[in-house]
């Protein structure tokens, strides 16, 4: 059996499984138990085409000059490590991942460890990695002057505010006295926050507080009374902060 038709053959086995399981459930239950067949399938379905899955196609992706100092990849977790994507459309779980922050690109690991791949990043909707959920955001699409590039960014936070982070790594070249020129990896952070449509750019606690004015006081309040110290874990405090400002304008 050639592998176009196999292809074929297994989604529409998989199709007609769902069909007749849907139809065996009560009309009460039927959202929920589709919603689980289908992911059920789409597992079952990438289980059977293997490595001949879609989200084992782009190009080749090479490891970096070890005389680098540092690493490219997020949270400098340089070895492949379990993820999951939304690519093309459909849910992979359990893809050997890594996040190339230099390049602004997800590789994966082709099953039995034979070649690595950078995924097609128009391809690509969100991908979940470290319980980070990163989603690709296309600048020109958001009409804001704030957020000026496209690519991945961690969506920390995403209730009637949305929080964002977007996290860079650039190589960089010193001179240093004992080996000469010498090379390592810069990282840098910058964070949005989304209210009404528009987006304005974050990072200390007080710029978090001026674009959250309407709530200010009682923001500055359950801080204090919570003994949230921002400057401690900025992230976490984001993240608080906007579900706290969530509460409070139900």
């Amino acid at each position: 059996m050639n592998k176009p038709f196999y292809r074929y053959f297994t989604l529409v086995f998989i199709c007609v499984m769902i069909c007749r399981s849907a139809a065996a459930q009560t009309v009460q239950d039927d959202s929920i138990n589709r919603q689980h067949a289908m992911a059920n399938a789409v597992n079952i379905y990438n289980k059977a085409i293997g490595i001949q899955a879609p989200v084992f196609t782009g190009p080749e992706f090479y490891f970096y000059d070890p005389h680098i100092k540092g690493t490219a990849f997020f949270l400098d977790i340089n070895s492949f490590t379990d993820g999951s994507v939304i690519y093309d459309g459909y849910f992979y779980k359990h893809v050997s991942m890594l996040y190339d922050l230099n390049l602004d690109e997800v590789v994966v690991l082709l099953p039995g460890r034979i070649a690595r791949f950078t995924l097609l990043k128009e391809r690509v909707k969100s991908f979940d990695f470290a319980n980070n959920h990163f989603i690709n955001i296309k600048a020109d699409t958001l009409g804001s002057d704030v957020i000026s590039n496209s690519g991945y960014y961690n969506q920390l936070y995403n209730g009637k505010i949305e929080i964002l982070g977007r996290y860079t790594k650039s190589i960089q070249t010193t001179t240093s006295t004992l080996s000469g020129l010498e090379s390592y990896f810069s990282s840098s952070k910058s964070y949005y926050l989304r209210k009404n449509k528009t987006y304005y750019k974050i990072g200390s606690q007080s710029s978090i507080l001026n674009v959250l004015k309407d709530k200010k006081k009682e923001l500055r309040q359950y801080l204090k009374t919570n003994s949230i110290r921002y400057k401690d874990d900025p992230e976490a405090a984001m993240v608080k902060i906007a579900t706290w400002y969530d509460h409070l304008t139900n």
